[in-house]
């Protein structure tokens, strides 16, 4: 399992420990993953995802998993959360096709 955001993109960066003497030791700085469900409205179900801290903020503010995948481009999304952009956008053709 892969240390990335699934959502994000935001994954493991690298620096230096610098300690008083100013020798420098290599150091990974990880994201903050958590393993969290969203609820989808247009599939009725939750999916589980490991996303960010900052993505689960991004992902309220937006309001809610659909709207969020709906407005971010593909390219940061993991293949797994492209699939399910891919399955939230038929079911909304599909009830919009079903209620017009």
């Amino acid at each position: 399992m892969s240390r990335r955001c699934e959502l994000t993109g935001k994954g493991v960066l690298t620096g230096n420990n610098v300690s008083h003497a100013n020798n420098k030791t290599r150091r990974r700085y990880l994201p903050n993953l958590q393993p969290i469900s969203f609820l989808s409205d247009a599939l009725g179900h939750t999916v589980r995802l490991r996303v960010a801290t900052r993505a689960i903020k991004t992902v309220e503010r937006n309001g809610g998993l659909d709207s969020y995948l709906v407005s971010v481009k593909d390219d940061l999304l993991s293949t797994k959360a492209q699939g399910l952009k891919r399955k939230i956008t038929k079911a909304r053709r599909a009830s919009e096709a079903k209620a017009g």
